[in-house]
């Protein structure tokens, strides 16, 4: 096992994930929960995104072939959805919070999009189609991304009590910063392989 690989798999997924992002966005939605019930939902969504991500993982090579997709293809397109998102962080809009985002939520919007959302799904069918063969150690670097969100996410209240709204903000957008140079390097491989299959 590459632990140095790992290691770095693993925090890119930890960025893609964006817990950080996210902390304003979960605390908005589940405002109106007690600190216990807040726990356990938080809990439940993200086991609930750790599984899809994991499917995605395992299954990244038959999806692929399925609907006729190249490595290139994904990793341009892998490429460009990050660089979006990695734009909405660095220049936020403001999150709306709709009547049913403030009850108990199931799945959305929680565990899809904000967790496992178009990037992150992106990279992990990268992951898996890639190297198939060390799909044991792209699953540990998913579950150390994860573990890490969700312990970050429980922790959001005291964390947002000690940085504020306005460093967490900052941190957003120096996390978007790095994604936004990941995007570039993802973009230009998928370019480049591209041409040498041509």
């Amino acid at each position: 096992m590459n632990w140095a690989d790992i290691a770095s798999a693993a925090a890119t997924l930890f960025l893609v994930l964006d817990a950080p992002g996210n902390i304003p966005a979960f605390n908005a939605i589940l405002s109106k929960l007690d600190h216990g019930r807040r726990s356990r939902v938080i809990a439940r969504e993200m086991l609930f995104a750790l599984v899809i991500l994991m499917g995605f993982l395992f299954a990244g090579n038959t999806i692929l072939g399925f609907l006729g997709l190249t490595q290139s293809s994904l990793n341009i397109t892998g490429g460009v959805l990050l660089f979006i998102i990695s734009l909405r962080m660095i220049f936020p809009g403001r999150h709306q919070v709709s009547d049913e985002e403030t009850e108990d939520p199931f799945i959305v919007p929680i565990a899809v999009p904000l967790t496992a959302g178009p990037s992150t799904i992106a990279i992990v069918l990268f992951l898996g189609s890639s190297q198939p063969d060390r799909i044991l150690e792209w699953c540990i670097a998913l579950v150390i991304a994860w573990l890490g969100s969700t312990i970050l996410l429980m922790l959001s209240p005291k964390l947002i009590a000690v940085i504020g709204e306005r460093g967490s903000r900052a941190m957003e957008r120096l996390i978007g910063m790095i994604l936004i140079i990941l995007a570039v390097q993802m973009l230009l491989n998928g370019i480049r392989d591209f041409i040498q299959s041509l």
